[in-house]
């Protein structure tokens, strides 16, 4: 990377974190204010290329990896039909549609290409609609859906995206290679990214060191993803299979990595996600200059057309599954309410990977095809996002789509749950406490106590939401004592917590919270 890029990138992430920092004051999205802020800004700033290396390899495996380790497991397998649905065959029904499309109106344009376009725009970016749905309490199952639709659907777009490449350098087209490709692909990809889990898993087991492990943490997605793409498996799957392993397991993690973890991974989100927006609204001037050589209504024609078929082709799919799945459910309890599906379809919002796939276009393509590609696909990008992305809240509004209900239930199921911890608690300190020898003296007897006072106030809390050192001789002062019992209490309540939620009885959210709370307060203890 030349140094001129390396400063335009710097003044890049800065004006992103700006804008992102005045999105978040005033309550908007920031990925549609970052869009916009570099439509505007575009005209009279240098052009900053969007490096397609540089999306692909630096920018998308850490995303990916943190979406992946933040999500439920448990909650997507509960979802898996739907999201295969929509991240595997929305992507290759929308591909054909799309790559139909454009080969009428284009009919010049090698068929291959018109399948790579249609490749390139078919996955959607769940970043801003999954930002606006948890701010609007959209429910849980959709907001898991949309999730584990973006986790999966960049790869199947990929391979696409290949296959239709590979037709057009090689003329031909044999299903049953594209076939094996894909499955290579998918397969390859799950084998490293459980592989990679495991030895990472057995690694952290023998670290115990919140500083080393998060700064693994770090590395761990990009080594997943080279690994998978050195053997032409789905780098998008391994990244997101190793997330979801290690994302399920993160409560055998001590409690400063935990900790750590949480914070390093928010800052990592907000910051590549602020420059990946920016890096979409500030291409506008190359795209427009690359079709200069085209009549301004036909190509804004195409651009309208393409963009229509895309969204149409998305609510076509979402409807035709939801009713498929309501006749295979013999009821609509386990397929999506009609509200939802309206939800589901109108969230195709796409993002910076369609962008880079179309400036990753092999030179062999005709300069003519190759700006018409990148323009209608610029153009689906932005419209997707403006259109899609400022009417979704109000759309979420005005059908009454609420997560109320869940709410209530979580607070609820928290209670229970602090209740079940509270009592495993006091009987670890029960027990800790029968294993001393003779009676406790007074100042024992007052640690136990507040040990028990502040069980007891947790518990109550959460049901009010709903409606190491040595003293004189070798022995422990008072706060030493205090230390070491709660520690104790506090692992036999995670391990309560944990339990309620492999049985089940408790979210993954419910448990992040808790946990959370559990490990600031072991933190206060090995700070006093």
């Amino acid at each position: 990377m030349s140094p001129t890029l390396g400063l335009q990138l710097l003044v890049v992430a800065a004006g992103a974190v700006g804008v992102a920092a005045v999105a978040r004051r005033v309550g908007w999205p920031a990925p549609l204010l970052l869009v916009v802020a570099g439509l505007v800004v575009s005209p009279v700033v240098p052009a900053v290329p969007l490096e397609p290396e540089l999306v692909l390899f630096v920018f998308l495996p850490p995303l990916l990896y943190s979406a992946a380790l933040d999500s439920s497991y448990l909650r997507l397998r509960d979802v898996k039909r739907p999201v295969a649905l929509l991240s595997i065959g929305l992507v290759l029904f929308t591909t054909a549609v799309v790559g139909l499309v454009v080969h009428l109106l284009l009919p010049g344009l090698p068929l291959a290409l018109a399948f790579a376009l249609g490749a390139i725009i078919a996955p959607p970016d769940a970043v801003a609609a999954v930002a606006v749905g948890r701010r609007l309490g959209l429910p849980r199952r959709s907001l898991t859906i949309l999730i584990g639709e973006s986790l999966f659907n960049d790869a199947t777009a990929l391979t696409a995206y290949r296959v239709a490449l590979g037709a057009f350098t090689g003329g031909t087209v044999d299903l049953l290679d594209s076939t094996g490709q894909f499955l290579f692909a998918a397969v390859g990809g799950v084998a490293i990214g459980l592989a990679l889990a495991f030895a990472f898993a057995w690694l952290f087991e023998r670290t115990r060191d919140s500083l080393v492990e998060n700064t693994l943490m770090l590395l761990i997605p990009f080594a997943a993803f080279l690994a998978a793409e050195s053997v032409h498996a789905s780098g998008v799957i391994a990244v997101v299979i190793v997330g979801l392993y290690l994302g399920n397991r993160m409560h055998l993690r001590g409690y400063g990595t935990r900790l750590v973890s949480g914070a390093v991974w928010k800052v990592t989100d907000f910051f590549l996600e602020a420059i990946v927006f920016a890096l979409i609204g500030l291409q506008l001037v190359t795209v427009i200059e690359g079709i200069s050589g085209f009549g301004a209504w036909q190509v804004a024609g195409y651009a309208v057309a393409v963009l229509a078929v895309t969204i149409l082709s998305r609510f076509v799919w979402v409807f035709a599954v939801t009713s498929l799945m309501t006749v295979l459910s013999r009821g609509a309890r386990l397929a999506p309410t009609r509200q939802q599906s309206v939800i589901l379809g109108w969230a195709g919002m796409r993002g910076v990977v369609s962008l880079a796939a179309a400036f990753a276009l092999p030179p062999g393509i005709l300069p003519r095809d190759r700006a018409m590609l990148l323009f209608l696909t610029f153009t689906t990008v932005i419209g997707t996002l403006l259109i899609q992305g400022t009417t979704f809240p109000a759309l979420i509004r005005r059908l009454g789509v609420s997560s109320a209900q869940e709410q209530y239930e979580d607070r609820l199921a928290e209670a229970a749950a602090q209740q079940a911890a509270l009592e495993a608690g006091l009987a670890e300190l029960e027990r800790l406490t029968g294993e001393q020898e003779g009676e406790p003296d007074e100042i024992q007897r007052q640690v136990i106590e507040q040990l028990r006072e502040k069980s007891w106030r947790r518990s109550l809390t959460a049901w009010e939401r709903l409606g190491g050192g040595t003293g004189p001789g070798g022995a422990e002062t008072p706060s030493a004592l205090y230390r070491r019992l709660r520690r104790d209490m506090l692992q036999a309540e995670r391990e309560v917590f944990v339990r309620l939620r492999d049985e089940r009885r408790l979210d993954d959210e419910v448990l992040r919270e808790v946990m959370a709370e559990l490990d600031f307060e072991e933190a206060i203890l090995e700070r006093d």
